[in-house]
């Protein structure tokens, strides 16, 4: 194992000559890095064609209720979203706030001064913060750019940036050749919700539990879930939203071959009723078309309405994807 490698680059073309000598032998060098702009440069020039590249983000919730040896919900659902994914801040009482506030920091200096010519780093995090505000809504760079008061192309970098550091993702919208009414302008998530909750200022559980972002952050939740459930299997998760000019929306799609598969995140209204935008999605797909539709909430458990079908299940397991 090569840890870090980022730091010796050099190690690269001598692992290239040690794999070609056996093309054979799969497997015998496992390569880490946490400088993601740097380590990936130097994979993708010396061994194209020779490796496999895993992502790891930060502990999914499955793997965090694991160690704690507890099932998650309730109060410790909202403790795990405002404390996030880092496996520090799992193994340890390390305080969070200093955490998040010393890695921000870091990130800055190492990562962002590396790759881009900030001028101004308070930009930066002044980005962030406000980038972190619209977690699990549309993208609107333009109003992102005169809220920081940079231009648009700067925002479109500095997102970038975002998203190579695996900090954020952008979902795209689901849509079809069949309609031209659909909302084409992706919505932007962070990846930890305890880095997006830190960056809006919040603290304490009460704090998460009172705050008009609560439904923001539940559904950065679940998509953080679904994207590390993919990710663990060496996937990428095929992952996007839908939402009409009518405002008829599914909080998230994920396509299966001709059919999809719908996902619904409510926190505070946990009715098991169909949504409009399940109504109108089933009607541009066709409902033979629509393989399950989860309803997903803070409630433990995992069950199937009788009157409309729905699967109603937590934002843990989220057993439904492997259905």
């Amino acid at each position: 194992m090569l840890d870090e490698v980022q730091y010796a680059p050099a190690l690269l073309r001598h692992v290239k000559a040690a794999i070609d000598k056996d093309r054979q032998k799969c497997g015998r060098f496992f390569i880490t890095g946490s400088h993601r702009f740097n380590l990936m440069e130097g994979v993708t020039e010396s061994l194209a064609g020779r490796v496999a590249v895993l992502e790891c983000h930060t502990l999914s919730a499955l793997e965090i209720e694991k160690h704690r040896g507890e099932a998650i919900g309730g109060d410790s659902l909202i403790d795990m979203i405002l404390r996030g994914g880092y496996p520090e801040l799992q193994v340890s009482e390390l305080d969070s706030q200093r955490f998040f506030s010393d890695y921000i920091a870091t990130y800055l200096e190492r990562d962002v001064r590396s790759v881009l010519e900030v001028r101004n780093l308070r930009d930066f995090q002044r980005f962030m913060r406000l980038a972190a505000l619209r977690t699990g809504q549309l993208l609107n760079m333009a109003s992102l750019a005169a809220d920081v008061r940079v231009s648009v192309p700067t925002i479109s970098s500095w997102l970038s940036v975002l998203e190579t550091s695996g900090i954020v993702q952008l979902v795209p919208p689901y849509f079809s050749n069949a309609s031209k009414r659909l909302i084409k302008t992706p919505k932007l998530f962070f990846l930890d919700t305890g880095l997006a909750c830190f960056l809006c200022g919040l603290r304490k559980g009460e704090e998460l539990r009172k705050s008009a972002l609560l439904g923001q952050m539940f559904e950065t939740h679940v998509l953080g879930q679904i994207v590390r459930w993919y990710a663990n299997r060496g996937l990428h998760a095929p992952v996007h939203f839908f939402q009409d000019h009518a405002r008829h929306e599914v909080d998230f799609v994920i396509p299966v071959g001709n059919q999809v598969k719908l996902y619904e995140c409510k926190w505070a209204d946990m009715s098991e009723r169909d949504t409009p935008g399940l109504q109108a999605m089933r009607k541009l797909v066709g409902p033979e078309n629509v393989l399950t539709t989860s309803i997903i909430t803070p409630r433990r458990g995992h069950y199937r309405n009788e009157r409309n079908g729905a699967i109603i299940e937590d934002s843990i397991e989220l057993a439904s994807l492997a259905e």
